[in-house]
């Protein structure tokens, strides 16, 4: 506690220990969004400044003499899109750089280019997207630094939990997100991650290392397969290029070193070790649960020559629970938790190639988690016991080829051999609504394959129409009607140089998690889950960096499993949390399954960014308004779980100066669904996701505080969350030795500090 106390000292204080006259440095390189060849002769001006460089025959730029400080970088170039990159921090403590892509100019109106300024644009990718820099992610209140949970701000995105990063989006379950890592697919981002689906309470991705991040919350291309609802594309920094240099972090919940630095002349690394302290602080304060957990990152990239390169990426998570059982109320409590014991990692080689008008991209990856879930009574006899190992091998290529300036084609082939193993005891467990789970033995190994082709053309027609036509086949071995195929259509029309209106539509198809096909031989028939998807928008800046969105979206789902067992389950409504005896198991689908379920969700989104820029504020507004419902075996149709009607998200923040930041999140959500429980403990299937939550809301306010040293540099944050103190209750269970109901708040006010040292 004394060193939250001194770092408030010294921020309220302002002392001011920064050395004087600092100056750093810009380096980038400009290359085409579509070929990444690069361009060569692009002007880069630092906004507000005379200061500026042009970029060589390599596309590559340098400006030096930079004071320390933020700062917007405008780039613009005959036939391209002009962009300016805002959040630009610079320091003495190394080179800041830049990787910049530029969109052709496809749209003309009467003489007027259309600019896209400081939003970003993939021609490929229409409506339904939003890019967050690393400086975005960073400051947001309430983030812990984490890539995700800087997520749900954004228009669609709801919050099973504010302890986790459980995504909801669009009324989706949480399992429908796929996440990519330089191109590398990464089953799931999170330490403690939920068997089956993709959430967890905080991301095992270093934020130091991200340049940027792009999510798509429905209508993606086909390049994107095997899942519903979102994609998450998380791109890599490279390291600095003129010498050794790290960061040392203390942060909310963990402490790490990073490294980074030069591979002789044509090569760089980045490297960071990183532990939580949380385990030290749960075990001094008496807890009986107590999580630990470390996380490893490291790429090396390789330049052969100006046209090929080769990369490598290591991402690993070690995660480990330990019951502290002293008496018997510890006993008590450890018997209703499901601990999860993980070991994960995603490697890979990639290696890209340049031609003249594109390049092809080949990478061989594999992702393995292996799980070690119990969950235990007061006499320590297993409740639930899970060993599973899931694996990937995968051998993926791409490439894109630009027909012509206003024209591209995406083609895709994937390969992947999948080894599963599980071991798992679930013995005479009796639900809360009265069904038997009755595993005593469980012992699979199954091996699947799955292929996966993709084609997508984009062009732009009549000088202000934007299409994007594409379609994926997928193959699955581990179910009985293998192929599937979905075709997708996305178009977007400029009423103006401002304003636009977009379409798109599509098919979208998910394989069964692989936990699901192994309780009951006839869970092999499950079918791949598909939903309709429908998006219209309408999209105008206000001003360069201001602007607003209108969305509307309808999604049609068919074929989720369902229980036979429990007619009212369909598994979209599972997949949040940890998913131990308080939720019946039911995410891990240990019971026999029909592809039977059917769901709806509909809904409209309205959205208003700003950006930072010469005004030194910025802010996102977002309001959604849906319902999601569902339909079992026993033709009832029912909220959705996750379904959270008003979803109101504000956040944003002042630039003070080069040294002081504030800023700020306020959210609003409806409450989630719950099913009430009878006057003995148990629940009954007539109410089943009948009652709700009172709505959840919360402020988040943080202060970040910048000093500049010769060499060096040092960031300190003081984060507060839910500042008022709200404990928003999301869960109720019973207690059996009360004989009441227990309910279940989020966490009230917490603050947290932060303290980064760069070097």
């Amino acid at each position: 506690m004394k060193y939250l106390h001194l770092l408030i000292f010294m921020m309220l204080l302002g002392i001011n220990l920064s050395a004087q006259n600092l100056k750093g440095t810009i380096t980038g390189k400009v290359v085409d969004e579509v070929t990444n060849e690069p361009i060569p002769g692009v002007n880069i001006v630092i906004v507000g400044s005379q200061k500026g460089a042009a970029a060589d025959l390599n596309g590559e730029f340098i400006i030096s003499n930079l004071d320390a400080g933020i700062y917007q970088v405008r780039v613009s170039a005959l036939g391209y899109s002009t962009i300016i990159k805002s959040d630009v921090i610079v320091n003495n403590a190394k080179p800041t750089s830049l990787l910049l892509k530029m969109v052709s100019t496809l749209i003309e109106l009467e003489g007027v280019t259309v600019r896209s300024g400081y939003f970003e644009m993939d021609p490929s990718e229409i409506g339904s997207v939003a890019n967050l820099s690393y400086e975005e992610i960073r400051r947001a209140p309430g983030g812990f630094e984490d890539v995700v949970r800087a997520l749900s701000v954004l228009p669609g995105v709801a919050q099973a939990s504010a302890g986790r990063n459980d995504l909801v989006v669009r009324g989706g379950a949480p399992s429908e997100n796929l996440y990519l890592v330089d191109g590398f697919i990464v089953p799931n981002i999170n330490h403690f991650g939920s068997q089956g689906a993709t959430g967890g309470p905080l991301s095992f991705i270093n934020l130091d290392f991200v340049r940027e991040t792009s999510f798509s919350s429905g209508g993606f291309s086909s390049k994107y397969g095997d899942k519903l609802s979102s994609v998450l594309t998380i791109d890599l920094r490279e390291g600095r290029k003129d010498r050794l240099g790290g960061k040392a972090i203390i942060s909310a919940s963990q402490f790490g070193l990073n490294l980074e630095g030069p591979i002789g002349q044509k090569g760089n690394f980045i490297f960071s070790a990183r532990r939580s302290y949380l385990d030290f602080i749960f075990n001094a304060a008496g807890f009986n649960f107590v999580p630990e957990y470390y996380d490893a990152l490291t790429k090396f990239s390789y330049d052969l020559d100006a046209k090929n390169r080769f990369s490598y990426l290591f991402i690993g998570a070690f995660d480990k629970v330990k019951f502290n059982n002293k008496d018997s109320e510890d006993l008590y409590e450890n018997s209703r938790i499901l601990g999860s014991n993980q070991n994960s990692y995603i490697t890979g080689l990639s290696y890209r190639h340049l031609f003249e008008k594109g390049f092809f991209n080949i990478t061989l990856s594999r992702n393995f988690t292996d799980f070690y879930s119990s969950q235990r009574d007061t006499l320590l006899n297993p409740i639930f016991l899970n060993k599973s190992r899931e694996g990937e091998n995968e051998l993926k290529g791409d490439i894109i080829y630009k027909l012509s300036t206003n024209s591209e084609l995406n083609l895709g082939l994937s390969a992947k051999l999948v080894k599963f193993s599980a071991d798992i005891k679930l013995p005479s467990f009796i639900t809360t609504f009265g069904e038997k789970l009755n595993i005593t033995s469980l012992n699979s190994a199954k091996n699947f394959t799955k292929f996966g082709i993709y084609t997508q053309y984009s062009n732009t027609m009549f000088k202000r129409l934007r299409i994007s036509l594409g379609a994926r086949g997928d193959y699955f071995s581990g179910i009985n009607v293998t192929f599937y195929f979905s075709p997708r259509f996305s178009t977007a029309f400029m009423l103006n140089e401002i304003s636009s209106i977009n379409f798109s539509a599509g098919i979208y198809h998910q394989s069964p998690s692989y936990i699901w096909l192994i309780a009951d031989e006839s869970n092999r028939n499950l079918n791949a889950v598909r939903v309709n998807q429908f998006v219209l928008g309408y999209e105008r800046r206000l001003r360069e960096d201001l602007r607003m969105k209108v969305e509307v979206f309808l999604k049609n789902y068919e074929n989720y499993p369902a229980s036979v067992l429990r007619p009212y389950l369909v598994l979209a409504n599972t997949g949040a949390g940890y998913g131990g005896g308080d939720e019946n198991f039911a995410s891990f689908g240990l019971e026999p399954l029909v592809s039977a379920g059917i769901g709806d969700v509909h809904g409209i989104e309205f959205s208003l960014q700003k950006k930072s820029s010469d005004t030194p504020n910025y802010g996102i507004l977002s309001v959604t308004w849906s319902e999601s419902t569902f339909t079992g075996l026993d033709g009832v149709k029912r909220a959705g779980s996750y379904s959270q009607n008003w979803i109101v998200n504000l956040t944003g923040g002042y630039i003070f100066n080069k040294n002081w930041e504030a800023s700020f999140k306020f959210r609003f959500a409806t409450g989630n669904p719950y099913t009430p429980f009878n006057n003995d403990g148990t629940q009954s299937v007539a109410n089943y996701n009948s009652s709700r939550f009172k709505p959840v809301h919360s402020l988040d306010l943080r202060v970040d505080r910048r000093w500049d040293f010769d060499n060096w540099a040092l960031i300190t944050y003081l984060d507060i969350q839910n500042i008022y103190n709200n404990k928003n209750t999301n869960t109720i269970r019973w207690d059996y030795r009360k004989g009441k109901i227990d309910d279940q708040s989020s966490i009230g006010l917490l603050p947290s500090i932060g303290v980064s040292l760069e070097f």
